[in-house]
């Protein structure tokens, strides 16, 4: 029932993130919370010598705090604030984050570099870490189920609108608050949403999950001091909900809190990149193991996708690497070409490779709006008249096939090569499966970059 006269949607949320306790948590949303932040951490690794992270952090250096909390893979320090939205940024440039996939959310980047930031500071447990970050999951993701998929049709960039009530549950928790003042801390952070898709291809795109981390932080550090806010953040008549989409369901952000948990619908990506050409990359790669698929053979490559491919994935002739993580034409020539879709095919120099840029030429997109969002047909014609198709109706990753938790470690271990090659990644994932277990939950932080 989509009941939108509720004037207590904020209060019930707050109260339940108050209420909580690490004993009702099941043990299956703990372990998933373990394998969503040891991917996060990855993804931080990965992308922390980044151009746009040097950017940022070159621009912010001279404004920053005190050296409170770590940089992942980087061996300066700074305040809380900074360190979140910079950890933020870092795990997402990559694209190789986590996926809620209802509503498309990357919902570990803004909450982890957020209550990790503060859990370093505030000297929290690992359990309290890891308690935190499952409520701000939760909140997060229930609030995007209320106005998905409209939100995210209108334009707005849903992880950093979204985001930003999981960092703020998530910190609001571990620093204590009552309801009263967890209730200010939604409202602050309905006020400080934003980000658009229109960023999407550039730098901007993964600040505005940095600024997510950070306002979703401060807007607990200000409620926890006794700033007020508006009590309906989330339900007002001028709410978050109302403003941000044409419809909204709010009895999706309370339906049966604690009885189920958003954890369990995470997805985890083998490619950087856009996840709804996962299935593209997945046919492709399959292919490319048949005779005769060598590239140089190839006439046309045709992908049957749904419309919502082209919406998100369109772009034909990228110019960049950041570009080519939302063209799926790249990510069919790159699998055929390279057998791989990694890291290294979505640098400027890869995605201006002759070679690539020919292939990707030959591939065409048809609609079909009766594919399934999340499978996708490949054919690929031949010179020499002959076809090869697959068809994939669940790519690498998903629900249908999830990545074991031997599968996140391989990829927590390459990525950390790429970003930061001295990495004790054996130790580093032993301490992310203990993570319940530490009585400082800063060690994980600090296990991650330089001593």
């Amino acid at each position: 029932m989509n009941d939108t006269s509720r004037t207590d949607i904020t209060r019930e949320l707050a109260r339940f993130v108050v209420e909580s306790r690490w004993s009702s948590i099941p043990e299956a949303v703990r372990h998933e919370a373990k394998r969503a932040l040891l991917n996060w951490a990855g993804c931080a690794l990965g992308g922390c010598r980044d151009g746009t992270v040097d950017t940022a952090l070159s621009a912010l250096s001279d404004f920053s705090g005190p050296p409170q909390a770590t940089l992942f893979g980087r061996s300066e320090r700074t305040d809380i604030l900074n360190a979140a939205a910079l950890n933020a940024l870092s795990s997402n440039i990559l694209d190789f984050d986590d996926t809620h996939l209802r509503t498309v959310i990357h919902p570990t980047v803004p909450v982890a570099a957020a209550v990790i930031a503060l859990a370093e500071r505030s000297r929290a447990t690992g359990a309290q870490l890891l308690h935190a970050f499952i409520l701000g999951i939760e909140a997060e993701c229930r609030v995007g189920n209320a106005i998905s998929p409209e939100h995210y049709d209108a334009g707005w960039h849903i992880t950093a609108t979204c985001g930003i009530f999981g960092a703020a549950a998530a910190c609001a928790k571990l620093l204590g608050l009552d309801t009263q003042k967890t209730i200010w801390a939604f409202g602050l952070a309905a006020n400080t949403a934003a980000g658009t898709t229109s960023a999407h291809g550039s730098m901007t795109k993964s600040w505005n999950m940095a600024n997510a981390a950070r306002n979703g932080l401060m807007a607990a550090l200000l409620a926890a001091k006794g700033f007020t806010s508006t009590e309906q953040g989330l339900e007002g008549d001028r709410g978050f909900a109302r403003m941000y989409a044409q419809r909204c369901d709010l009895d999706e952000i309370v339906r049966g809190l604690g009885d189920t948990w958003e954890l369990a619908q995470n997805a985890y990506k083998p490619y950087p990149c856009g996840i709804v050409a996962h299935p593209v990359i997945d046919a492709c790669l399959a292919l490319r193991d048949e005779p005769g698929a060598a590239p140089d053979a190839v006439e046309r490559i045709e992908l049957r996708v749904h419309p919502l491919v082209r919406m998100l994935m369109g772009n034909a002739a990228p110019l960049t690497g950041l570009e080519a993580k939302l063209s799926v034409h790249h990510c069919a020539a790159a699998a055929l070409i390279h057998g791989a879709v990694g890291v290294r095919e979505f640098t400027d120099a890869c995605v201006n490779d002759p070679a690539v840029v020919a292939l990707r030429a030959r591939v065409t997109l048809v609609d079909d709006p009766a594919m399934p969002k999340a499978a996708a047909g490949v054919t690929v014609r031949l010179r020499n008249g002959s076809t090869l198709e697959k068809y994939l109706p669940h790519a690498t990753g998903s629900l249908e096939r999830p990545m074991s938790d031997e599968a996140l470690g391989l990829k927590f271990r390459s990525l950390a090569e790429w970003g930061w090659p001295q990495c004790d990644t054996r130790a580093f994932i032993e301490l992310a499966w203990s993570l319940d277990e530490l009585t400082d939950a800063g060690a994980f932080a600090r296990a991650a970059a330089p001593r």
